[in-house]
């Protein structure tokens, strides 16, 4: 059975205001509990409504946002000024749902997929919120680059300040294909259909996506 999400937003440090998303629990608990999903890379919260069904726990509220720059938040599409903004936004986030709706950090569970993965991660690692548990779902501790020596190149571009002067370099398209990520065929098409996938990456947020991932490898 499909559960209705309300359409919400918070305010960010800098004054941007995230969407998410709230499925809110179906039933009246005594201890409040929460989930919190967050997305895959290039994709937005709408995405997550497949996952709260087959979850199926209706006694917890479950929340998903649209990072900044996917879905229906603002900046400009797959960028941010660093990866760590991402893991600020996070802890805001889930301080923002404590305080709005009641919760405690303990009492919050955390799925995070692809990209969302590496971004909980760090706030995990980073900020040490007393959360219940976290589950992550093919974090993109690694990502593959198909052309040879993609990471080094960006990264010399970067350091010389050229992705700044060139706008067709300062962004790389994702090779992702809805067919590697699922076999359902209604899925595959609503991926391929969605307008508000964006398959754009800024170079500085996937070259910093690397770093922290291998700062994480390495700290655990």
């Amino acid at each position: 059975m499909t559960r209705a999400a309300q359409e919400h937003i918070f305010t960010a440090v800098d004054g941007a205001e995230i969407f998410y998303r709230h499925w809110p629990s179906q039933q009246s608990n005594v201890h409040k509990r929460a989930i919190i999903l967050f997305h895959r890379g290039h994709e937005h919260s709408g995405r997550q409504q497949d996952v709260v069904d087959s979850l199926n726990m209706p006694d917890y509220d479950c929340f998903a946002w649209d990072a900044r720059g996917l879905g229906r938040s603002p900046g400009a599409r797959g960028y941010a000024d660093n990866f760590g903004v991402f893991v600020k936004d996070t802890d805001v986030f889930a301080r923002h749902i404590c305080s709005q709706y009641g919760f405690e950090m303990q009492d919050i569970a955390v799925i995070a997929q692809s990209v969302g993965g590496v971004i909980a991660a760090a706030w995990v690692h980073d900020y040490a919120p007393d959360i219940r548990c976290l589950v992550l779902a093919s974090p993109a501790l690694k990502v593959k680059l198909y052309v040879p020596f993609a990471r080094t190149a960006l990264g010399l571009l970067q350091r010389l300040g050229l992705t700044k002067r060139l706008t067709a370099l300062a962004f790389v398209n994702s090779y992702v294909k809805a067919k590697w990520l699922t076999h359902d065929e209604a899925r595959i098409a609503s991926y391929e259909s969605d307008p508000l996938i964006t398959r754009p990456i800024a170079v500085n947020i996937l070259l910093e996506l690397y770093e922290t991932a291998e700062r994480l490898v390495k700290d655990a």
